[in-house]
């Protein structure tokens, strides 16, 4: 470092009048000098006065040789300070990290063996300057990485969001105290995996597109896009034609865990968090994507797949609203007993749930369609707030010849792709037709029967891929036509 010198003192300007002060200074040093000489030589006691002022000036310069080195090695310096730049101190460096051939991630020294582990946090911060840099000071002293950062702001602080990467031995209740000593309030924190790698961006153009091509992706993409949540689409039409009352203004409403928007269809999405409060930005997103959606107007996906049977060709595709009539038609070629085991309930109201059923915003449906287009069964995957169910219809002339456990396995296929953990069918418990079609998914199955009603749940957390249905004599995939993709 180089020494610089104040321009202050850089140049003394000279003054006659210092010199003046000097020579009489110089004067009246050489009298006193005269004065003690005179005495010490004609006085009696004059070698003895000589003695005692060698002693005394040896006395006072040991004396400020020992304090002049005590005062250096405890640091207490009085010189002016020194202009210049700033002294910056060294940068933390994080950890070294390292990728391993399996693509995982690796913090070199984090742990003994090098674990690491990935969270979600959330923590909300005051608004001022240095509450973010106390936060991150505490995780770089624990060895935590910060892979990400979003800020939510508030009317009176901000909700900080990371991802981290953390030494594996390091528990969320450690984490917790930690960032509540910097400072941190309303902590949340959840284990997270490697597909929250992807950064807020990307993500969300990513929800924008699945939601632009298929109008069933909005859920989906609104629960993706808010982390652990319960979605409701609610009508403002009842099954049997009664106004529901349900109703949102244009601009939405947030209140604290809830969320309320208009939906494009009619009636209004509910969205309950109940372990974090929504912020203000998160509710400026999901209000984007419900917007576009209702730019877009009503869409379905037009690939279809081409199966063979004995009796010839069908089709299997999506269905939506525009198919109500075909399907009341189809009601009416099934048996009571049919509609019965579908319905649970008077067979004369089966027709006022199809729009209900049939609709984008509740689920997905899978029709069946004849080489001469008539509509033979349904299939729906239908989102029940954190659930998923899944209910079949198959006309009586085409049951028994592998359709149904076709259109089963195909609507598991698509729960899987959504993230839904399990899927359940409620039905009699004298239909073995259903019941033999859950159990050819080959999955974990548990029951529960309650006054002759059977509710099967299929547990999809032990798969992540699309079950390995049995095609029953159906050569699945002859054809597959994705042109309208």
């Amino acid at each position: 470092m180089t020494d610089v010198t104040s321009s202050k003192s850089a140049r003394r300007p000279h003054h006659w009048r210092r010199d003046l002060v000097e020579l009489a200074a110089l004067f009246t040093a050489v009298a006193v000098a005269d004065a003690v000489a005179n005495t010490v030589a004609h006085g009696p006691d004059g070698p003895f006065l000589l003695v005692a002022s060698a002693v005394a000036l040896i006395v006072t310069a040991g004396f400020h040789l020992w304090w002049s080195r005590h005062h250096n090695q405890h640091g207490h310096d009085h010189a002016p300070p020194v202009e210049g730049p700033p002294v910056v101190p060294p940068p933390v460096v994080p950890p070294p990290v390292e990728a391993t051939p399996t693509g995982t991630i690796k913090d070199l020294g984090t742990d003994a063996d090098g674990a690491t582990a990935l969270w979600r946090m959330r923590a909300t911060v005051r608004d001022a300057p240095g509450s973010l840099a106390a936060l991150c000071t505490v995780l770089a002293g624990r060895r935590v990485d910060i892979l990400t950062l979003q800020t939510h702001p508030l009317a009176t602080g901000t909700v900080d969001e990371f991802l981290l990467r953390a030494p594996a031995s390091l528990t969320a209740r450690q984490l917790s105290r930690e960032i509540s000593l910097a400072g941190g309030g309303d902590i949340w924190i959840e284990r997270a995996d490697t597909h929250d790698l992807v950064d807020a961006p990307t993500r969300i153009l990513g929800l924008a597109t699945r939601t632009a091509l298929d109008a069933a992706e909005l859920p989906l993409a609104l629960r993706q896009l808010l982390g652990r949540c319960t979605i409701h689409s609610l009508p403002a039409a009842s099954p049997t034609g009664g106004p529901t009352g349900e109703s949102a203004p244009v601009e939405g409403i947030l209140e604290g865990t809830t969320m309320r928007m208009r939906d494009p269809n009619g009636g209004v999405i509910s969205v309950e968090r109940h372990y974090l409060p929504f912020t203000p930005t998160e509710f400026a997103r999901a209000r984007a994507l419900v917007e576009l959606d209702a730019r877009l107007g009503p869409r379905v996906p037009r690939s279809r797949d081409v199966l063979t049977l004995p009796e010839g060709k069908i089709t299997v595709r999506r269905a939506d609203q525009s198919d109500v009539d075909a399907a009341s038609e189809m009601h009416e070629r099934c048996s009571e007993r049919t509609l019965g085991l579908r319905y649970h309930g008077p067979v004369g109201d089966a027709d006022r749930y199809l729009d209900h059923l049939l609709s984008p915003r509740h689920g997905r449906t899978l029709k069946v369609q004849t080489a001469s287009g008539r509509l033979v069964a349904l299939g729906h995957l239908l989102w029940d707030g954190d659930e998923t169910e899944v209910a079949l219809i198959v006309e009586d002339a085409w049951q028994r010849r592998g359709i149904g456990t076709e259109l089963l396995g195909r609507l598991v296929a698509l729960a899987v792709e959504a993230g839904s953990a399990s899927v359940y069918a409620v039905t009699q418990a004298s239909n073995t037709g259903m019941v033999a079609a859950m159990r050819a998914l080959g999955l974990p199955l548990d029951y529960q029967i309650e006054g002759g009603t059977l509710v099967v749940t299929a547990r999809l957390k032990a798969t992540r891929q699309a079950p390995n249905v049995p095609p029953y004599g159906i050569q699945a995939n002859v054809l597959r036509d994705q042109a309208g993709r």
